[in-house]
């Protein structure tokens, strides 16, 4: 026995250095450990907050405004997020049923929202706020068990190194000086990783800004890894997973839809899924957009998300106080309350093997199948294809109480005639022997 493990231990050594080799990442025990947690947490808040919060117009403000980068910078003298508390941020994360929080570190202004050596174009030396929220926040999170991420923008509208509009020849800016931006990107994530106590997470985002230029993924990637080989990397690049990244990510769409356009190159490959959508139809701060989405609508992404297998993480902008709107704390309120309830249908679950159904979709965890019926089609029953297992039990996850069923080889039958239906999901809790 000891023999066949010590040839088992050869050959994945083997294996492991011959990947390396070939530059194929190789993830660690630690990796594919926070790669399970991520997946069990489902849910997740994420936070776009900025100099570009002051307009109150969108992250995009500099960009759609066409305002001059020197006249931008000047927002910065006016950033004094007086009311910002990282306790109460995190509280509200909770509360919301969220167990991660990804922030903005950087965004495509290029205003580093974290006290960064790299450039004096931070909250901490260019603004009289003079602080680092981002520490504190991330000494809050460590202490309330919120895991956190940040998003760090590829793209910047401003630094001369980076030559945006530039054209690329070779893999390179013609105007700018790559190899500049690049030791400067991974400074300032080297400064991410180091310095800011339980960081788990990457969120790449403005690949897409430049399909043809070298963006040295493997170097910055596996400087990540080598800083912590448990932080998760994901890029925004709307394509399939490259090599070194840990999760995929879905812009404004569930995994496998493209309703938003960002997905049409983009199939579904074997790592975690994670799939973001907003609050209303900004990311930033934006004072004029009233489109809010309901509670429900919410509660119907996140099952949506969980039943495609996927983490759900719902952006809000806060303003430029620090403060977080009424409307998304109150929303989200009612959200958290109804994850109190059926949290058990979409922590630690993954999609299961039958496909989304008209009526809704099925999430599973160990020998439990939940059925989450968030369309009623009006009938006497649904149908759920494709379940082979014996099916011994069946009950309404709200109060116990039992469900008729019928298996027949081409899979279950659930009469839902008489069953108390919830406005948001009805769940029913199946026992697979």
């Amino acid at each position: 026995m000891k023999r066949k493990l010590l040839i088992l231990c050869l050959l994945m050594a083997v294996t492991t250095n011959y990947l390396a080799a070939q530059g194929i990442y190789t993830p660690t025990a630690d990796n594919l450990a926070q790669r399970q947690k991520f997946q069990d947490m489902k849910f997740g808040l994420f936070i776009h907050w900025g100099i570009y919060s002051i307009l109150g117009d969108g992250e995009w403000v500099m960009h759609e405004k066409k305002i001059p980068y020197d006249s931008y910078k000047r927002l910065a003298g006016f950033f004094n997020p007086q009311d910002f508390n990282a306790k109460e941020w995190v509280a509200f994360a909770k509360q919301a049923g969220m167990k991660y929080i990804t922030i903005t570190s950087r965004h495509h202004d290029g205003f580093s929202m974290f006290g960064t050596k790299m450039s004096p174009y931070n909250i901490v030396d260019a603004t009289p706020y003079h602080k680092d929220p981002l520490m504190e926040l991330a000494k809050e999170c460590e202490k309330e068990g919120i895991e956190l991420h940040f998003y760090y923008s590829l793209l910047d509208w401003g630094r001369p190194d980076y030559a945006f509009g530039s054209q690329i020849v070779d893999g390179k800016p013609v105007k700018g000086d790559w190899d500049s931006y690049i030791k400067f990107m991974k400074d300032q994530l080297t400064e991410l990783i180091t310095k800011y106590p339980g960081v788990k997470g990457i969120w790449f985002d403005g690949d897409w800004e430049r399909t043809k230029v070298n963006w040295h993924y493997d170097e910055i990637y596996a400087l990540i890894h080598k800083l912590n080989p448990a932080i998760m990397v994901g890029n925004n690049h709307h394509v399939a997973p490259k090599n070194g990244e840990d999760f995929q990510m879905f812009e404004k769409d569930l995994p496998g839809a493209n309703t938003s356009g960002f997905s049409a190159d983009q199939t579904i490959g074997k790592l975690p899924l994670e799939t973001c959508e907003t609050i209303n139809n900004s990311w930033g701060f934006n004072i004029t957009d009233r489109s809010f989405k309901s509670s429900k609508q919410i509660i119907h992404y996140l099952v949506n998300a969980a039943g495609r297998n996927a983490n759900f993480l719902l952006n809000i902008g806060p303003m430029p106080n620090g403060k977080i709107q009424s409307e998304f704390t109150d929303t989200l309120a009612i959200v958290g309350a109804w994850v109190q309830k059926n949290g058990e249908s979409i922590y630690g679950t993954r999609g299961s093997s039958v496909p989304p159904q008209p009526w809704g979709v099925a999430t599973v965890k160990a020998k439990t199948m939940y059925v989450h019926i968030t369309s009623p089609q009006g009938g006497p029953y649904i149908f759920i294809p494709q379940v082979k297992e014996k099916v011994s039990k069946a009950i309404l996850l709200s109060n116990d109480s039992t469900v008729k069923f019928k298996q027949q080889p081409e899979g279950v039958f659930i009469y839902t005639a008489g069953l108390a239906i919830d406005p948001n999901d009805t769940i029913i809790k199946l026992t697979v022997d």
